[in-house]
């Protein structure tokens, strides 16, 4: 799915009945943040209380609880807009801004699906009915969705290698006159399949490609595979835990190569892989096969065991600079059996730049839902990866490069092979 910039005619602006969703990323994933409708009359002002939003959320075959099928959004502020949701003085369109909080699923456009033993990300058909109290006015017909951050992407790439077929979006920055790094990030368990916008949006992994992130680079590729099913798949179908051969890591590899090849303008010697949980795995297992390929590893949420990393392994791995990032909380890819350990070994064998962010909880980094007092999930930790808000090592000192404190990007951006 490729997020559209909304179309009006450009006769009226109007278009009766129809709405356009504006979808923004957060920590926790996607939501509807605002609703774009159309009227017919020019207007210079706008009242939230005159509009109720009512949402309905289906997916065939999928059984849902009333409270994440159906319900109510809050109109929190209304003002006057063009058709892409932009604040102008007057005009013939107005904009609709919804509270957003990460405990609402009505706020969603996807959902965490469980088939067939195993979880995935998935769009879903998300409608609302618009109305105007005052006039009764309805609008009820999905024109258009816009989302900013996901159409930086393009999102229509393919590759196969020895019949094993990868999605991937992508991003190249604009203007690259030099060599410019490559960021590559892998997914968690939840988001394989063969639509890229979910690896992209699920966990905010659009953030490589936002003005922020890029400064840090100079400018960076973004790519980001995409594993038709799970990248811990083993050859039996079940899940690898380091401890048997997956069936995806050769033919990513490949994947991987091929884009670079492409695209002349990168600079192998500042290739960046990183991943979270499933993700974590395939970026840990990339660099213990390729360990002279990759610049640096930024892995959060690490879901390989640290029992089937074998001492030539570590020491194979020793001179790649990597941050690990991961929750004591977590309950899902335990630390204490993945990454601690590792992170231990690779001190012990003298690796001379490896680092570790280990946090009590996942928080809202936002202070909007609570701050500190909010926790996720403790397998979220990628949550500080996408926010560029890791900053410190195990023993909770500062990460510096030359005397200066530094976030987790800043310091992907200065390495080199």
């Amino acid at each position: 799915m490729k997020a559209a910039v909304a179309k009006v005619s450009q006769e009226s602006g109007y278009t009766e009945g129809n709405y356009t969703l504006i979808i923004e990323g957060y920590d926790w994933g996607p939501a509807v943040k605002k609703v774009v409708v159309s009227i017919k009359d020019v207007v210079t002002e706008a009242n939230a209380s005159d509009f109720s939003v009512a949402v309905k959320r289906t997916k065939e075959g999928v059984e849902m609880q009333p409270a994440e099928s159906q319900g109510d959004r809050e109109v929190l502020f209304a003002y006057v807009s063009d058709e892409e949701g932009n604040r102008i003085a007057e005009g013939n369109h107005i904009s609709l801004v919804l509270l957003v909080h990460p405990n609402n699923p009505l706020d969603s456009p996807i959902k965490y699906i469980f088939k067939n033993g195993r979880g995935s990300n998935q769009w879903i058909d998300y409608r609302m009915n618009i109305t105007h109290t005052p006039t009764s006015k309805i609008w009820d017909t999905e024109a258009e969705r816009i989302y900013s951050d996901l159409d930086r992407f393009d999102l229509e790439g393919t590759y196969t290698s020895d019949g094993t077929a990868l999605s991937y979006g992508s991003f190249e920055p604009e203007g690259a006159s030099t060599k410019m790094p490559l960021i590559i990030w892998l997914h968690g368990g939840g988001e394989g399949g063969t639509d890229p916008s979910i690896a992209l949006i699920a966990n905010k992994a659009t953030n490589y490609a936002t003005p922020e992130i890029q400064s840090y680079f100079g400018g960076a590729y973004v790519l980001v595979p995409q594993t038709p099913t799970f990248w811990m798949q083993s050859v039996s179908g079940d899940y690898t835990r380091g401890d048997t051969e997956d069936i995806y890591n050769k033919a990513l590899f490949n994947l991987i190569e091929n884009y670079v090849t492409k695209h002349p303008k990168i600079d192998t010697d500042r290739i960046y892989v990183g991943g979270c949980s499933n993700g974590g795995y395939m970026s840990l297992k990339l660099i213990l096969n390729h360990p002279e390929y990759f610049a640096a590893g930024y892995i959060s949420a690490l879901a390989y065991q640290n029992e089937y990393i074998t001492d030539e392994e570590i020491e194979r791995i020793k001179n790649v600079p990597l941050w690990f990032v991961h929750s004591k909380d977590d309950t899902t890819t335990v630390p204490y059996e993945t990454v601690v350990p590792l992170y231990n070994r690779l001190i012990s064998a003298g690796a001379p730049s490896v680092h570790f962010s280990f946090y009590d909880h996942v928080v809202d980094l936002t202070g909007f839902y609570g701050g500190k007092d909010y926790y996720f999930p403790g397998h979220w930790s990628w949550i500080y990866s996408h926010a560029n808000n890791a900053n410190f090592d195990f023993n909770r000192e500062p990460v510096q490069i030359n005397g200066k404190g530094v976030t987790i990007m800043e310091w992907l951006a200065v390495q080199k092979r």
